[in-house]
């Protein structure tokens, strides 16, 4: 099951464990229960410190727990964690064994006062990035309080299950059997949900905090480069974000980045962390920005408020707020949201498995879009509003030499169509006859670009008619002493390095700022 190279890296990493635990396996004479007790046999071959037994008798199988004896540790993955899981897989061996995570400390102290009773279930695919964010948070823990219980469950191999709860996006989390969340959350942003009192302890901190030199709103490239460019003048810096790597952790192949051949957005997205971290700069995520109220007069602050309640001053603020996937808006999508309706082909589209979708959008993003799914699901439906496809000719090639996919173009998007359980069809307008069409599926992506998350600036700061906030050269809104970067900016090309260069311009005009006027 695993070569010899992964082998020896995963024995490097299996020699940190320092305390004895079992591997009890539930399995049938399924091809994939005899693929999974290879995994098995290899990962307890790597130590003496693991034990492997295959008398469980979990209804799912394969499926296997991680049990260290003498503790109360409720942690299953059912499936075989391979793909963008592997890392789950490797995290929980060490944890269970013993090795110390790296999260905060005072989060773990949070994740070991928590009350109650809390058995979670997440169903992943193995081809989602966003996926192991949730399964590591979840297994994490499980590991560290014993109230808390997670099974990790591949969604394409128990097809029954996620046909029955009608799970059509991953992940998709589940509490004590009902409906928790869907999409990326990691330990910070589950805690908020089952921690009562936890958003009003930090906006309580944050309001104490003083006030910063700058003060960086959002953590995706811009904000990231814009923090460490600031940190490194020596200046008091902040970051208050929702989510550090913002739309970074949702892309997929990652290849335009200069100097890096080949990477993907989460570990992008990571990486911008751990190098904004290398200096003293105060991070605060799960912090939407709601409000900015702007100086009054020379000398004075700036302010930002938050919807948890907090509010954050500083002599200067860099907008880095970034955008999100465009939205049809039309009848049925936020009703279907989630129950057909997807937006990342690569996280969700194996759950559509020989299932009829339809992509919406005839750029790159709609083409690859195309191409991806076509390989694994029944029919493609390219809709395009436009009387061309815009995306490049070489995709354009591809996705034409597929037989199963067809392309209508001059198409409206009137509505998505349900059973009031999930997507059934889309009804759209030809543009050319006004006659309107309907295709019968069962799941629909939305790839139409972006818009700027720039809502909560209306009214105070300069804003283009497509909501981009306006800057000039260096980065400076039409408020002295508050600055913008990245994809929430009129600047052209929603590229990861273009935000990354505005970020660090943004902030040396914040600091030019700074020299000039305190």
């Amino acid at each position: 099951m695993l070569d010899a190279n992964l082998k020896t890296q995963l024995k490097a990493y299996l020699d940190k464990v320092t305390q004895p635990f079992e591997i009890v396996a539930s399995l049938d004479d399924s091809d994939k229960s005899r693929e999974l007790l290879v995994l098995l046999q290899d990962i307890a071959g790597l130590t003496d410190k693991i034990t492997l037994k295959t008398d469980g008798n979990e209804a799912r199988r394969p499926s296997f727990s991680l049990n260290r004896p003498g503790a109360d540790i409720a942690l299953r993955f059912a499936g075989i964690p391979m793909g963008h899981e592997f890392t789950s897989l490797v995290l929980a061996l060490l944890q269970v064994g013993g090795h110390p995570s790296k999260l905060a400390s005072d989060l773990i102290e949070q994740v070991k006062a928590i009350k109650g009773e809390f058995n979670f279930e997440t169903y992943f695919s193995l081809s989602c990035q966003n996926c192991p964010d949730v399964v590591q948070a979840l297994n994490l823990m499980a590991v560290l309080n014993p109230k808390i219980r997670h099974v990790a469950i591949d969604g394409a191999l128990f097809q029954e299950e996620v046909n029955e709860r009608q799970i059509m996006s991953v992940p998709s989390i589940y509490l004590n059997g009902e409906l928790f969340a869907q999409g990326r959350m990691g330990v910070e942003e589950i805690l908020a949900r089952i921690d009562t009192g936890a958003a009003a302890r930090d906006a309580e901190k944050l309001n104490a905090k003083a006030a910063f030199d700058v003060l960086v709103i959002g953590g995706g490239p811009a904000g990231a480069s814009a923090a460490i460019y600031a940190a490194r003048k020596g200046i008091r810096t902040g970051v208050a974000a929702e989510r550090f790597g913002g739309q970074v952790l949702d892309t997929m192949a990652i290849e335009n980045f200069i100097s890096v051949q080949e990477t993907e957005g989460p570990k992008l997205a990571r990486a911008l962390e751990e190098h904004v971290k290398q200096y003293e700069v105060d991070i605060m995520n799960l912090q939407r920005a709601s409000a900015l109220i702007p100086a009054q007069g020379e000398g004075e602050l700036h302010e930002v408020r938050f919807e948890s309640g907090a509010s954050l001053k500083a002599k200067t603020v860099i907008l880095s707020t970034g955008a999100r996937w465009r939205e049809m808006n039309v009848p049925g999508e936020q009703e279907y949201r989630g129950r057909g309706v997807a937006y990342c082909p690569h996280c969700d589209g194996p759950l559509f498995k020989g299932k009829r979708v339809a992509v919406i959008g005839g750029g790159n993003s709609g083409v690859e879009a195309a191409i991806d799914l076509a390989g694994i699901v029944a029919h493609v439906t390219l809709i395009e509003f436009d009387d061309k496809l815009r995306a490049d000719a070489v995709l354009q090639k591809k996705l034409g030499s597929l037989p199963n996919v067809t392309v209508i173009r001059s198409a409206l998007t009137t509505e998505v169509k349900g059973d009031g359980q999930k997507v059934t069809g889309l009804a759209y307008k030809d543009r050319t006859t006004d006659q309107l069409r309907t295709v019968d599926l069962e799941g629909i992506f939305v790839q139409i670009g972006l818009l700027p998350n720039s809502e909560w600036l209306k009214g105070v700061v300069e804003l283009s008619p497509r909501g981009e906030i306006i800057v000039d050269a260096k980065g400076q809104t039409n408020i002295h002493g508050v600055f913008a970067a990245g994809d929430v900016t009129t600047v052209p090309y929603k590229q990861i390095v273009i935000a990354v260069g505005e970020g660090a311009k943004a902030s040396l005009s914040a600091f030019d700022h700074l020299i000039r006027t305190t």
